[in-house]
């Protein structure tokens, strides 16, 4: 959805985010151009911080698309919090296998709305000790397959600086570096037809997520390590 349709609920959200993000960032944004104007598109960044998503929607707004994200269906069953959510376009899922198909029905419903749906293909915040992207998780690469829309990587760095999860320290300052970067789609054709088994969402995952740490490099200017696996990472 295009931001010019925008109601005054979401104009103002958008007022009140930026007001606040505007002065505490010094933004270093490209890419913005990959994300298309209109249409369905699937949004995979990388997840640092609890407080980048307000970094990302700064980010996908100004790129003249309304940001999507997904969230707890509990929560949009809370008084008056959930029909807040709601009216600003946010998508409800239920977690747990049981219930993935309800959420692949909502997301689906979300991208033919045209909607710019924001994925954390990993699922949570990096593990990765040193914060590289994690290895992903199959819901963008099984949206993909059932919609047929683009996946645009993006990388991100600096909303750590906020909240690092890895010491749990809140440092809040003015004017603080974030660097967000777009790519063009991941060439997913190989697998356009195919069916969604686990190896087939296995290799459409981890080509997505090796865009994600790649553009992630450039950023950082270092050379980036393999996919990191949580649950060997925790052995170590």
């Amino acid at each position: 959805m295009a931001v010019k349709r925008l109601g005054p609920l979401r104009r103002f959200v958008v007022i009140l985010v930026k007001s606040v993000l505007t002065p505490m960032t010094r933004r270093t944004w490209t890419g913005q151009e990959h994300i298309p104007r209109t249409g369905g598109v699937i949004l995979a960044p990388n997840h640092l911080s609890h407080a980048d998503p307000l970094v990302m929607a700064h980010f996908v707004y100004d790129a003249h698309r309304w940001p999507r994200f997904l969230g707890k269906a509990s929560v949009f069953k809370v008084p008056v919090i959930g029909k807040l959510i709601l009216r600003v376009r946010q998508i409800p899922v239920e977690r747990g296998s049981v219930d993935a198909a309800k959420s692949l029905e909502a997301l689906t419903a979300a991208i033919k709305d045209g909607g710019a749906v924001i994925i954390y293909a990993e699922g949570t915040t990096t593990r990765e000790p040193d914060l590289w992207p994690m290895r992903g998780k199959t819901g963008a690469a099984r949206l993909a397959l059932a919609t047929g829309a683009p996946v645009i990587p993006i990388a991100q760095w600096g909303a750590q600086s906020f909240y690092d999860t890895r010491t749990k320290k809140v440092r809040v300052r003015p004017r603080t570096p974030i660097a967000i970067a777009a790519g063009p789609p991941v060439d997913l054709s190989r697998w356009a037809g195919a069916e969604p088994t686990r190896a087939t969402l296995d290799e459409m995952t981890d080509e997505i997520m090796l865009r994600v740490r790649d553009l992630l490099a450039g950023i950082r200017g270092e050379t980036p390590p393999p996919l990191w696996s949580p649950a060997k990472g925790e052995k170590k």
